[in-house]
């Protein structure tokens, strides 16, 4: 795929404010590599994004920046489990545990589950708040917003915003001002 002819690599690449050729870029053999041991495929446009644009900006969504596919925002911890990006991601809908009344031995693993499995950390806003690409499970492809109260995943048809799903849609959103959470 060419990022000078796909309309939405382009509308991206104005986002991110890249000019640099794609030398910040992955490169196919880097998004390969990452693939083969995470046992994924990353979902387009993001994978050609990675590959052919950028891999991290500070420029761009989220507030702190885009984070590059391997890496961990500084705030996430060094005593969480291993993230498994091949498990699925275990949400179809959103979740605020906060409200949750199971005892917490049964929601401790799910939470687990939530911010480990079957999804990459795009970057966070602070407090807490990460946001996360779908790679594996039934909501592939979207972008979720999980926090410390609960997770919820972005476009209009999920409610909270105007915004149009998937990684194109969240940066297209944020880079027309709007709030992330923008629905009456």
């Amino acid at each position: 795929m060419n990022a000078n002819t796909h309309p939405d690599l382009a509308d991206l690449r104005a986002a991110f404010l890249v000019d640099d050729a794609g030398e910040s870029a992955l490169g196919w053999p880097g998004v390969y590599a990452f693939e083969a041991e995470h046992g994924i495929v990353l979902p387009e446009p993001y994978r050609t994004f990675v590959a052919e644009i950028t891999d991290g900006s500070f420029s761009g969504p989220p507030d702190f920046g885009l984070l590059g596919v391997a890496e961990m925002p500084d705030d996430w911890g060094d005593d969480r489990p291993v993230r498994e990006l091949a498990a699925p991601f275990p949400l179809t809908e959103a979740w605020l545990w906060e409200e949750d009344s199971r005892p917490s031995e049964e929601i401790e693993p799910l939470l687990d589950a939530v911010f480990d499995h079957g999804s990459i950390v795009l970057g966070t806003d602070g407090c807490g708040m990460y946001w996360h690409l779908v790679v594996t499970g039934p909501h592939r492809g979207h972008i979720w917003n999980i926090s410390g109260e609960g997770a919820m995943p972005f476009g209009a048809e999920f409610g909270h915003t105007t915004g149009a799903s998937g990684f194109v849609g969240w940066v297209r959103h944020w880079a027309a001002g709007k709030p992330w959470f923008d629905a009456a």
